[in-house]
């Protein structure tokens, strides 16, 4: 389940959302929270949905910093990385055992935040251009918050893409490695898991180059009119996560029916 846009905007809860994840409680049925954020780790985001007087464990997030570090740790169990980046993805790779290097790092990683200045930029410049490969948390070039959008993670990495000549890799959704790895967190088989998003190129594109059917919200950053010109398309369109409470069956059952 995507978070911004389909649980809650900004700062505000879209209405039905607590009431659908507490019905999943309920029901015993598993679920992950799947965010392109990397900048706030899975205990904060426990204490962010408090607030809204939703209690999840800290296992219910799996956010773009876990899914880069764990890229890094099957790609080189022993890497090192030099990280443009926040609290999130800190502990995501320390968790995993990457080391931090600033001298001559395996990968320089590149993530959520407000931490940017141009010495890091120039850092990591340099350090590219002495062997160390490039990797981003996700591709999304800006954020929404409740002041309005702000540049995101493939903004900040395009700075060096351009300087550098050099293409980054890019996790997070639509990376169907994300979805692998989710999916694998859950114990589930593809044909059991649903994707619930309001994002075409992120949410709807990952989980439909991974055969995982995909339902689109409406709550978030796609409008009913822009589907159509997508060359894929969703398995279901709802007006909001709301329309999936009161589930006699499975989500993908209700969803199929409210589409």
């Amino acid at each position: 389940i995507d978070m911004d846009g389909v649980i809650y905007r900004g700062s505000t809860m879209i209405p039905g959302a607590v009431e659908f994840i507490q019905q999943l409680q309920r029901t015993g049925t598993p679920f992950l929270f799947l965010t392109n954020n990397s900048e706030r780790s899975p205990k904060d985001l426990v204490a962010k949905f408090s607030h809204y007087g939703l209690k999840v464990s800290w296992k219910n997030f799996y956010t773009a910093a876990h899914c880069t570090a764990d890229f890094l740790v099957r790609q080189q169990p022993t890497s090192s990385a030099f990280v443009i980046g926040e609290g999130g993805l800190i502990v995501a790779l320390q968790e995993a055992g990457i080391a931090f290097d600033s001298i001559k790092p395996d990968f320089v990683v590149v993530g959520e935040g407000r931490v940017l200045s141009f010495e890091l930029m120039e850092k990591a410049m340099r350090l590219l251009a002495k062997g160390s490969r490039l990797v981003a948390t996700n591709p999304d070039t800006w954020c929404p918050t409740d002041a309005g959008p702000r540049p995101g993670t493939g903004a900040l990495v395009a700075l060096l893409e351009s300087a550098t000549n050099t293409k980054a890799y890019c996790l997070g959704k639509p990376n169907p490695f994300m979805f692998v790895m989710a999916r694998k967190r859950l114990g589930l088989r593809t044909d059991e898991t649903v994707m619930i998003g309001d994002t075409m190129e992120t949410d709807i594109r990952g989980a439909v180059e991974l055969g995982i059917p995909a339902y689109l919200v409406l709550t978030g950053s796609t409008k009913r009119e822009d589907v159509a010109r997508y060359p894929y398309q969703p398995s279901g369109i709802l007006n909001s996560i709301a329309d999936l409470l009161n589930l006699e069956e499975s989500v993908l059952a209700h969803a199929a029916v409210a589409a």
